[in-house]
């Protein structure tokens, strides 16, 4: 008992936080409130972070690899994982949808009344850019400063990844700054350290105004959504990450994945960012057995890249479109097209609470919904938005996992054996 609760003490200690902070969340409802501000506190502090803790763990991993074969191979086996774990997770949504239809049943006059409100400003924001350019937009940005901020998560990392790669090619001369990076790297990882002995409080204060605010705003429509996107989360989590596991080590990989697993899980569901993850991510993947230059490449890429969640919130969202609409699904090509979309939604999705807008614009310019569509599925990226940030930042540990596997082989599971 006393090495359980050795192990899980911060674990069950945030988890008791985001119960507690839920129910009275439900009790007070939108005075809740009130306690934003506090859990705000804890969000500014992790953000704060973000930008030097993904430069400085992505450059140092990268910098101080021994060969620079093993990136490429990192990035190659991580780029299949990616796809091979979205694609099954479109896959499931795609057999869900069909076996429990969110939209049946729901009466045609409810479109006008679902649509009541245009939604204009919010695609006039979106439609000042085409999406080749917001693509552009998403990965780069034209000016260094642009670089300091969490919103700019993907040009960061790649930033880093070429930084990285020219300090390693500059070999001994830049010894100085592998160590400085390196060094630094260490520094960000203690400091999230100090950070969350108030994660408790903040969590906690944070997931009892969302729940506050969002608790009595589910109509019939969205329920079904809801529940059937719970489901799918569920089956994809307990089901698909425990599969991966157990392919990245067998059984003492399963064993060591659950056993971490609940951190990362918790914080994603209280902060809905897969953003405020990364070094609670980073800390699971340590105590796995993850090779630290795998999994400083893997969270931080695959916060921006990797998205089951998302993905399966993306097939939802078409289906969705599709029901209020009357457009036909039964068929291979609609059911291709909707999983194609969902899996390109899940790719472009932000890594930051309430993200999502350029993926949604590509559901309606790709499928030619009026622009009062927006508003509908911007409800459905608000209630999964929990559930969805579990899977995408989860998802990330087990894949750093599979990685590991491919890119080592099993002998990097060898400390858990022994332990």
């Amino acid at each position: 008992m006393k090495g359980f609760l050795k192990n899980y003490q911060m674990s069950l200690l945030l988890l008791l936080s985001v119960i507690l902070g839920g129910g009275l969340g439900l009790i007070l409802g939108p005075e809740a409130k009130v306690l934003e501000p506090f859990g705000q506190i804890y969000l500014n502090l992790m953000f704060a972070l973000i930008v030097p803790l993904v430069f400085f763990s992505v450059a140092s991993s990268i910098a101080n690899m021994g060969a620079m074969n093993r990136l490429g191979k990192i990035i190659i086996n991580v780029t299949i994982i990616f796809s091979i774990t979205a694609l099954l997770s479109g896959i499931l949504a795609i057999l869900g949808v069909f076996l429990f239809n969110p939209t049946a049943g729901l009466a045609e006059n409810t479109i006008s009344s679902i649509l009541s409100g245009s939604g204009d400003d919010i695609v006039a924001q979106a439609e000042q850019l085409s999406v080749p350019w917001q693509l552009v937009n998403t990965i780069t940005v034209n000016d260094f400063s642009e670089l300091f901020s969490r919103s700019k998560m993907l040009p960061i990392i790649i930033f880093s990844v070429i930084f990285g790669l020219a300090t390693a090619m500059a070999g001994d001369k830049a010894k100085p700054v592998k160590d400085l990076v390196h060094s630094a790297s260490e520094v960000m990882m203690k400091m999230v350290k100090i950070i969350m002995y108030y994660a408790p409080i903040g969590l906690g204060c944070y997931f009892a105004s969302v729940i506050g605010q969002l608790g009595t705003q589910i109509i019939e429509g969205y329920l079904r959504v809801f529940l059937l996107y719970l489901g799918l989360s569920i089956i994809n989590y307990f089901l698909f990450f425990s599969i991966y596991a157990y392919v990245a080590g067998g059984k003492p990989g399963l064993k060591a994945f659950w056993k971490n697993a609940i951190a990362p899980t918790v914080t994603a569901l209280a902060t809905c960012s897969s953003a405020a993850t990364i070094p609670v991510n980073l800390e699971a993947t340590k105590k796995i057995g993850v090779p630290v230059d795998i999994a400083e490449t893997v969270i931080p890429l695959g916060v921006n890249t990797h998205k089951d969640g998302s993905v399966i919130g993306g097939v939802l969202k078409v289906v969705f479109l599709f029901g209020l609409f009357g457009k036909d699904m039964n068929n291979f090509g609609a059911i291709l097209s909707i999983l194609a979309v969902g899996f390109l939604v899940g790719a472009v999705m932000g890594a930051i609470p309430g993200g999502g807008l350029i993926g949604e614009m590509l559901i309606i310019s790709i499928f030619g919904f009026p622009p009062a569509a927006l508003p509908v599925i911007a409800v459905i990226s608000t209630i999964i938005d929990a559930p969805a940030t579990v899977l995408n930042s989860t998802g990330n540990t087990v894949c750093a996992m599979l990685a590991a596997r491919f890119v080592d082989g099993k002998k990097y599971f060898f400390p858990i054996i022994m332990h």
